[in-house]
């Protein structure tokens, strides 16, 4: 399959940041700091799309459903770190919300060549996690175009699961694919196609958004106060009389 990568806009060439290697080490990291600086706006304009996410998480959380992340390099990366948060912070199960990457926990530190070309190995990967239509599927795909992420949205569909899509370039093939599609556009990265940049930020404060909104609405929360938080260690023992004091005392 011929594609043509150089028209996504995450593979764009930046002008702003085109001297980056001539700058003086301040300057460098201004022009990177300047381009990070365009994220959180990019998030906001999707924030309809996100809530929209989030009630459907909460409802399937509800009805005893899980959430799963899917994806592949860096997007994987990220679904497989917000997954794992979620226990600790919020005491809940593991199996509750489910990070899946391309090539499996290897490629957590190293790239698996050719796994995130594989769409068979989504429906895969997803069966043997046995996924089901009461669950929640959210690919992520900083280009929107991954196989891999693709093929698990696929298989979804045809359960009549929940699909969420979070990728960072416009009219993509993942956003036309799922039923709602989160889409922070974050433009040319400051190191041109590197999307862990800007593209791994907004994503990141995305699935942060999904999981933590997703849990406030099933009583994980009160007020702001993390009270399922699992006491593993004498900082998080401390924040937990902590909680209990303010509960206590309000």
């Amino acid at each position: 399959m011929n594609e043509n990568f150089s028209a996504l806009t995450t593979e764009q060439v930046n002008p702003a940041t085109a001297h980056i290697d001539s700058c003086t080490t301040l300057e460098m990291v201004r022009l990177i700091n300047d381009e990070d600086k365009k994220v959180a706006t990019a998030v906001e304009k999707v924030l309809p799309e996100i809530a929209q996410a989030v009630d459907k998480i909460a409802e399937s959380f509800s009805r005893g459903g899980r959430l799963f992340y899917i994806g592949a390099g860096t997007s994987g990366r990220l679904g497989v770190l917000d997954a794992s948060e979620c226990p600790p912070t919020f005491g809940v199960n593991p199996d509750m919300v489910q990070g899946l990457i391309a090539g499996g926990d290897s490629a957590l530190i190293k790239a698996v060549e050719g796994a995130e070309d594989n769409r068979q190995l989504a429906e895969e990967n997803l069966r043997e996690r046995n996924f089901t239509a009461a669950d929640v599927l959210v690919g992520i795909t900083a280009s929107g175009r991954t196989p891999y992420v693709l093929g698990g949205v696929e298989f979804a569909k045809t359960l009549g699961a929940v699909t969420v899509g979070v990728s960072c370039v416009e009219n993509s093939a993942l956003a036309q694919a799922v039923d709602i599609a989160i889409t922070p556009v974050t433009g040319a990265e400051a190191l041109t196609g590197s999307t862990r940049m800007k593209a791994g930020t907004a994503t990141k404060m995305v699935l942060n958004m999904l999981t933590t909104a997703a849990m406030i609405k099933i009583g994980k929360v009160r007020g702001n106060l993390m009270v399922c938080v699992q006491a593993t260690n004498d900082k998080l023992r401390d924040r937990l009389k902590r909680i209990n004091e303010l509960i206590s005392n309000p």
